[in-house]
């Protein structure tokens, strides 16, 4: 599922400093040693603060809010408003996509076989758990890709 969220952008100094006002988000890119934070730095920032901020509501069984009218935002009403002048724009995130990129921790599963198909397997040498992954992916139509 793909989420599109008005973002405000406020130009500062060294920073860009980013609000996502329905998600109640504020963060900045900076500069690492750069003169100055990119937008493109700014963007990837927002998108990784939407796509944590929307996982983590899924996985606690609430509802990310929903997102509002870009025109509905008014950037000299966010919270940077004093730092300079903003603007907003939308960014979009693929949630499906995204928790396929951050959420890699391994989950035990119980999985019942045989005891040839075990024993098979082993002297096989072969990885159940990795096969039983590669088959999931599979049947599911998941490329890692």
């Amino acid at each position: 599922m793909t989420v599109a969220y008005p973002v405000i952008f406020t130009e500062v100094e060294t920073n860009i400093l980013i609000e996502v006002p329905d998600l109640g988000i504020v963060t900045e890119a900076n500069s690492e040693g750069k003169k100055k934070g990119t937008m493109t730095d700014a963007i990837m920032m927002a998108r990784d603060a939407i796509g944590l901020t929307c996982i983590t509501a899924e996985d606690d069984g609430k509802i990310p809010a929903q997102p509002s009218t870009i025109s509905s935002v008014d950037p000299a009403k966010g919270s940077f408003a004093d730092a300079g002048k903003g603007f907003v724009s939308l960014v979009d995130v693929d949630l499906t996509e995204y928790r396929r990129r951050v959420d890699n921790k391994a989950v035990r599963r119980n999985v019942t076989l045989p005891n040839w198909l075990n024993v098979e397997a082993e002297k096989a040498h072969i990885n159940v758990s990795k096969t039983l992954q590669e088959a999931l992916m599979a049947k599911l139509e998941i490329s890692t890709s």
